[in-house]
């Protein structure tokens, strides 16, 4: 007898196909059943008129915490992983993430960046958003070319977190633009070595030479041709800037060609980091990227600033502060809207929201058990409303895509992209016996992002049931804030 049953839902599953109105069973945290006429079940959801799907999957979230996980829950998500920037040391942030409990499975790359920081200035600062602000103030690790023993000592850490089950390498590389191929190349055939992907913030992301967006790509791709490495391509839209039209067609060509590159995209023209990033500081920075220093918004109070003068400052004192950074007018340009449709809809490409960490007005990250989260609470709406924005508006409103292929993005193909290296994600992603039972089942006549720029810590809505691990977390729209049903995701332990 199965624990519960999922009955006359709208089943969509990408991996078989399925859209089809049916039952779907789960017994000790594994999906047992697709079909009909399934019953029996000590509980039961009525899915009548409702979509049941594998539940989201997150490549790219910064939040890692339990006010961040609840969020994403409305979101349809059920596994949250931060892959781009990642953590380090990795065996201590997963014990401490199972110690207090998770609400979403959860999941790490290990940090280039703070490998970086750790043999280039001495530091043994565990990775987090506070440490890598200050991090910034110390420009050798940003804007130098490290030594032979400085990239051994990067090499080292990496292969540390790779042995402590990390799912791939974070490679930042925006944000020390200084690393040198040499570097980059050596970090790329450990991944290839260990058969990990890595997940790369590109080198540059203006619209003009030298070091332009199509520069930074052609790297990626020689990196990915020259050591075998998985290359996965983070936030496309808002590495690409303007020039995604160019980017798209030379990735394109790379993976006719056979190379081992994926990407993934969020539904949104602004995008968010902290103050102290690099490209912020570039004097020409008006002139390669089109855009003037009040395309910069500030998350905690919404102060947009005047000039370079001011942002320079600004840096100095808080460099941990989270800014906005709006690129790309979707509302008011048809070309920014169609360039935004060639990153999201790229064929193949994963969803990922980049979620950042909810911060208070005082400026620090929340990271407490409230709910709803604090008024003051902000970030970017993506970290509330990627994947429901992506399913109204790109598949219900705009029709661009099915159903069943928006799911695919939103779920198997992130699978898909970290199967071949990390075991536990070949059972997510898909409605079958024998995976993992995350489930998301949403109203799709009104599932829809609320979080907005003037009001970013609303909820989505629609989404009325999330099962996760097997355990409900939400049920009939309500959240059960007692639930911790999120398990790790790593690869096997090196000797363990």
């Amino acid at each position: 007898m199965a624990g519960l049953v999922i009955t006359g839902g709208r089943v969509v599953d990408p991996a078989s196909g399925m859209d089809a109105v049916g039952d779907v069973a789960v017994l000790d945290g594994k999906i047992a059943a697709v079909g009909t006429g399934l019953g029996g079940a000590e509980h039961t959801i009525d899915a009548t008129g409702l979509v049941v799907a594998p539940g989201f999957i997150d490549l790219h979230a910064h939040g890692q915490s339990i006010p961040a996980d609840r969020m994403q829950a409305f979101d349809g998500v059920t596994t949250t992983l931060d892959l781009e920037a990642g953590v380090l040391p990795v065996a201590s942030w997963y014990r401490r993430q199972a110690e207090k409990g998770r609400v979403l499975n959860y999941g790490a790359s290990a940090n280039w960046a703070f490998a970086r920081i750790g043999a280039m200035t001495g530091s043994n600062a565990e990775s987090s958003l506070e440490a890598f602000g200050g991090a910034m103030r110390d420009r050798r690790w940003v804007e130098n070319v490290a030594s032979e023993a400085e990239v051994a000592g990067i090499l080292d850490r990496l292969a540390g977190g790779l042995s402590d089950g990390a799912i791939g390498v974070g490679i930042l590389n925006a944000y020390a633009p200084g690393a040198g191929v040499q570097e980059l190349t050596a970090v790329c055939q450990l991944a290839a070595a260990r058969d990990v992907p890595t997940f790369t913030h590109v080198a540059f992301m203006s619209r003009i030479d030298p070091e332009s967006a199509a520069e930074a790509y052609i790297r990626l791709i020689g990196y990915a041709g020259a050591t075998g490495a998985h290359m996965h391509i983070c936030h496309f839209n808002s590495s690409s800037k303007t020039d995604i039209e160019r980017c798209v067609a030379l990735v394109a060509k790379a993976q006719a060609q056979g190379l081992p590159i994926t990407v993934e995209a969020y539904p949104y023209g602004t995008g968010s980091t902290v103050l102290a990033a690099a490209f912020f500081s570039d004097p020409e920075f008006e002139a390669r990227n089109g855009l003037g220093y009040d395309s910069v918004q500030r998350v905690t109070d919404g102060h947009r600033f005047r000039d370079r003068q001011e942002l320079l400052a600004a840096q100095a004192e808080e460099p941990s502060t989270l800014v906005l950074w709006h690129v790309l007018d979707i509302e008011n340009n048809a070309h920014h809207r169609d360039l935004l449709d060639m990153a999201v809809l790229y064929p193949g490409g994963a969803i990922a929201s980049d979620a950042m960490p909810w911060t208070l007005s005082d400026g620090k990250a929340y990271t407490g058990d409230a709910w709803p989260l604090p008024a003051d609470a902000t970030s970017h709406p993506r970290s509330a409303g990627c994947f429901t924005r992506f399913i109204r508006e790109w598949v219900r409103e705009r029709r661009t895509i099915s159903l069943l292929e928006g799911i695919r993005k939103c779920a198997l193909i992130p699978a898909e992209i970290l199967g071949p290296s990390t075991p536990a994600m070949r059972a997510k992603g898909r409605l079958q016996p024998g995976a993992d039972a995350d489930i998301v089942v949403f109203d799709f006549a009104t599932v829809t992002d609320r979080a907005e720029f003037s009001a970013m810590n609303r909820p989505s809505e629609g989404v009325r049931h999330l099962v996760v691990s097997g355990q409900p977390l939400i049920s009939d729209g309500v959240l059960d804030l007692a639930a911790r049903p999120g398990q790790p995701v790593r690869r096997p332990v090196a000797g363990g």
